[in-house]
Formats: C-alpha cells, sequence, structure tokens
C-alpha cells in the first residue's frame, strides 16, 4: 500500500497509537519528546509520547523511548504539547481599528503589505499555526500574504484567504464615515454588489484573483459606521447565489451576520459558518445545529472596544453598537454550546492587536466551554471548517507537524494558552 493510500486509511484515527507511515529514502526524521500530549481528536492527554516527523508530517506517536543513536530530537519532556492552533477569523493585512475612519486610507499598499507580515510571524509565534483571513479592505492583501508565506517570503501561518468582502453598497464591509471628498480607492471596493447577478461576478472574481473561500457581508456591522448589526444587507435571493457561485468552483461561503433574520437566512441559504451571530436567536441555533452549520463568535472583542474605545474617543455609534451586541453574543454563544452546536474558535484580531488572540479561550470556558472543548473549537473543529482536517488541527499520522507547548496543563488552567513556550510549523521550530 502506498503512503498517501496509508495516510488516507490511518490519518485521522482517534486514538493515538503506535502507527508508522512509511516514509520516502532520504526524508529527514525529527523526534518531538512530549511530556504531555493533548490530543483533541480523542479528547485525552496522553503522558511521554515520542513523536516522529518525516519530511515535515507525524508519522508515529509512540511511548516515549529512546530513539536510535544520532537521531535529532526536540526535547519538551517537561511540557504540554498541543497541535498547533488555529483562528478562524482573523484581519492580518490591515491597520488595527482606530477612531479615525478614514484610517484604512492613510496608508500605502505596501505600508500594509509590510504590516501584514509582521501580523503574520507575531501570530505565527503566539501558537497559531493555521487562519482564516476573513477579509482585508484592500481586496488582494490576505491573498498576496497568503503566497508570499507559501513561497518562503515571509514567516507566518498557513492561510485560508477570502480577498475582499462582498457587500453591498455603503454597507458593513465598505470604508465608511469619510470626510467629504474623500474618495475610497476602487481596489477597496473590490466585493461591493447589489443584485444576485453581481454577485455571482463577485465570487468568481475573488476566486479567479486566488481567494480560498467567500466573505459575505450579510448585516449591518458594528465596526462600519452608517450600518445597524441587526439589519440584513444582502438580500436572501444574493446570499443564494453567492453559494451557490462558490460551490460551483468547488469552494465555499461563510457570512458576517449579527442579526437573527440574516443568520437563518444565510444558513437556510447553505454557507458553512456564521461570523459573530452576536444576536442570534433560538430558532437560528436551531437551524444551525440541524444544518452542521458552524458559528465562529468572537466573544473576547466586545471588552477590548469598550475598553479601548472609549479610551481612545471611538465613534459613540461604535460604542453603542457594541454595548447592544456584546452580552447578547455571550449569551447566544452559551445557549449554542448547550445545543451542541459546531464552534470554531474565531477572535476578529485586527481589531484588537494580533498576538492576544489565545485571551479568548478564558472567556469560551466561563461562558460554558469545558477546556478540552475550546481547545477542540481550535483544532479539529477549526480544521474542518476549513476543509484541512486531513492536514491541520491534530497530529495523528499524515498530518503536518504543527505543534505548540506550554508550561502547564492547559485543561486546569485554559490560559496557558496565551503563553506558548514553542512552536513548530511543518517540522520547522519557530519559537
Amino acid at each position: 500500500m502506498s503512503t498517501r493510500s496509508l495516510i488516507r486509511r490511518f490519518g485521522n484515527a482517534a486514538v493515538l497509537a503506535f502507527c508508522i507511515v512509511a516514509a520516502p529514502a532520504g526524508s529527514e526524521t525529527l523526534y518531538v519528546r512530549a511530556g504531555h500530549l493533548v490530543d483533541p481528536e480523542a479528547g485525552q492527554v496522553w503522558d511521554a509520547r515520542l513523536i516522529r516527523i518525516e519530511d515535515g508530517r507525524v508519522v508515529a506517536i509512540t511511548a516515549d523511548v529512546p530513539p536510535a543513536n544520532g537521531a535529532r530530537v526536540i526535547d519538551w519532556s517537561q511540557l504540554w504539547v498541543l497541535p498547533g492552533l488555529i483562528d478562524a477569523h482573523v484581519h492580518l493585512a490591515d491597520f488595527l481599528q482606530t477612531s479615525d475612519p478614514a484610517e484604512p486610507l492613510k496608508h500605502s499598499a505596501e505600508e500594509t503589505a509590510y504590516l501584514g507580515a509582521r501580523n503574520a510571524r507575531i501570530t505565527l509565534e503566539t501558537g497559531f499555526t493555521t487562519v482564516h483571513d476573513v477579509g482585508s479592505y484592500r481586496g488582494m492583501g490576505n491573498i498576496e500574504l497568503r503566497n508570499a508565506i507559501d513561497r518562503g517570503d515571509v514567516t507566518g501561518p498557513r492561510i485560508d484567504a477570502v480577498g475582499g468582502y462582498i457587500t453591498v453598497p455603503g454597507g458593513g464591509g465598505e470604508v465608511t464615515g469619510l470626510p467629504r471628498g474623500m474618495k475610497v480607492p476602487a481596489e477597496m471596493r473590490m466585493g461591493v454588489a447589489a443584485t444576485p447577478a453581481q454577485v455571482r461576478r463577485k465570487v468568481n472574481l475573488m476566486l479567479d484573483s486566488g481567494a480560498d473561500s467567500i466573505k459575505l457581508i450579510a448585516t449591518g456591522a458594528v465596526l462600519t459606521e452608517g450600518t445597524e448589526p441587526g439589519q440584513q444587507e444582502l438580500s436572501d435571493a444574493a446570499i443564494a447565489a453567492a453559494v451557490e457561485a462558490a460551490r460551483a468552483r468547488g469552494s465555499w461561503v461563510t457570512a458576517h451576520a449579527h442579526g437573527a433574520e440574516g443568520i437563518r437566512s444565510a444558513i437556510r441559504a447553505g454557507v458553512r459558518s456564521i461570523e459573530h451571530a452576536s444576536l442570534i436567536d433560538d430558532a437560528g441555533i436551531a437551524q444551525a445545529r440541524a444544518r452542521g452549520t458552524v458559528l465562529v463568535m468572537d466573544i473576547y472583542n466586545g471588552d477590548y472596544i469598550a475598553e479601548v474605545g472609549r479610551r481612545d474617543g471611538w465613534s459613540e455609534s461604535i460604542l453603542r453598537k457594541n454595548d447592544e451586541t456584546t452580552d447578547a453574543q455571550r449569551q447566544g454563544f452559551a445557549k449554542a454550546v448547550r445545543a451542541g452546536v459546531a464552534i470554531a474558535f474565531g477572535t476578529d484580531a485586527g481589531v484588537f492587536p494580533h498576538g492576544q488572540n489565545a485571551r479568548q479561550f478564558s472567556y469560551m470556558v466561563r461562558w460554558g466551554m469545558t477546556p478540552m472543548q475550546a481547545i477542540q473549537s481550535a483544532t479539529t473543529v477549526a480544521a474542518r471548517l476549513l476543509g484541512r482536517e486531513r492536514d491541520v488541527g491534530a497530529l495523528s499520522p499524515g498530518h503536518w507537524a504543527d505543534l505548540i507547548a506550554v508550561d502547564g496543563d492547559p485543561l486546569a488552567d485554559i490560559s496557558v494558552l496565551e503563553r506558548v513556550e514553542h512552536v513548530m510549523k511543518g517540522g520547522v521550530v519557530v519559537r
């Protein structure tokens, strides 16, 4: 049986066990000693494990026995080791939110690209080895950052990129609230569409430009002036058109949707996930559970906006909308956890500084998840959402050797994930 066939057959085994995948001749071998291995596939912790890595992928996990003399060994035997984390909602290729609605227009494409590279490095070094970059104002920004990382020009996580936001004119994905006479450049309006036919064209434009998946702005946004989170913006027909167009190209759609009506419309249309889901109601939760729709709820973000926004003089409109959605979102999160809805870890990093992503874990536990569920949300669940479960989100044989190590048991204190000691991506230690 070929190596590829063995990986397909055994790569998603629920329990880590002795399983060796034949490695090609001349491949590089590396061993990692893990004092405690957190296995989100099995929902277990295994003590004293030895991880064998060939050409950047895990090929075996055994009891911690001495490897052959001369073998390359990384000793994390005093630490807790986990799969690399996944943040399913980030914005790497943009400037942080400020009190100035014109901020995105005040920086050149070149400056923004360098900032994106910095954000990518910080994100990786804090333990997030894969991300879903769900939009940049310069429509190609996150796609080009992904390409630069894939080429090895920039250090950063694996990126699933959506390109620009598909949004109605003046909607939640636009740059609004500008001084009179200030024009938004065309590259920042790449996804603006008013009709189902226009939405189809924009979906194909994004995919032709290299997007992995598609991001719709189905409702208004907390941080976009002149829009309301509870108001549906894209029509039912436009959302359905986007889903159909993406499926025809082998891709998928996620929808930014705060309001209950917009959430239900997007789920009915067949989006794979809902971003924010701040005002989700019981019917939306039931619908998500029945359809297998994943929720990506940034329940840390509201506290940052409230604190920094008031300190730095963000607009009263933004602060009001944040106040109206923060607690409601957390109540909805708790209900969704109890109902058994799939929830993927996603933070909206880029509103708050990159590198603080792991602060959300404590919020998820506070609002109803067990520590293992919170870890699974950022590993196995997020990997399935991205369609990358064969490659990331777990450490059974066949997966990329994306690992993190922390000095403490995250099942006893989830906040240890905010203090990552070591990071490995594809068998290469980056921290």
